[in-house]
């Protein structure tokens, strides 16, 4: 379990991830942030490509579970809607409901990644919990504090990317 701000993994969006990419790293759950990871802050109503995506991901065994800090009903109604199991009130970075996630589903930190938007709820809480953590831009940044908090996210980006490129030219034979 880390302290690091460096995501493990990261990708233009959600519907980038497929169920080989997870396979491929031994992830059977996949926690996932809600607000402007799923959907922006503004609506509940996901687009055409991330309900087309979320029904792919679920037929596809890959276990799905929303990971929010959210406190309002709508992501309990969300999740109701699209047959989406869900923790409320996580808490991210703290551990407690990336922990809740694990016990519920009895596996092993190692068999789980956590994708979300931000560095310092996402990315810290789910390399806190040992999870695979996996970064995506925000759908939408309609705030200035979303905006400042992007900003003062943007070294731990830049380190992100330069890790993972040093990570991929070692693979290459």
């Amino acid at each position: 379990m880390s302290l690091s701000f460096l995501p493990g993994l990261m990708m233009p969006d959600l519907t980038s991830i497929t169920p080989g990419l997870l396979r491929a790293r031994g992830v059977q759950l996949l926690m996932l942030d809600f607000d402007n990871t799923i959907v922006p802050y503004t609506t509940d109503v996901p687009t055409d490509a991330m309900g087309a995506w979320l029904e792919t991901m679920q037929r596809s065994g890959i276990t799905l579970c929303v990971v929010s800090n959210s406190h309002r009903a709508r992501v309990r109604e969300f999740c109701q809607a699209h047959g989406l199991d869900c923790i409320t009130h996580a808490g991210k970075p703290f551990l407690r409901g990336i922990r809740a996630c694990l016990r519920r589903y009895g596996l092993p930190p190692e068999a789980c990644a956590l994708v979300g938007d931000q560095i310092y709820t996402d990315v810290l809480g789910a390399n806190g919990a040992g999870v695979l953590s996996i970064l995506i831009p925000a759908i939408h940044n309609h705030t200035i504090w979303l905006k400042l908090r992007h900003l003062a996210e943007l070294p731990f980006i830049a380190l992100g990317k330069r890790r993972l490129r040093h990570e991929q030219s070692e693979q290459i034979p």
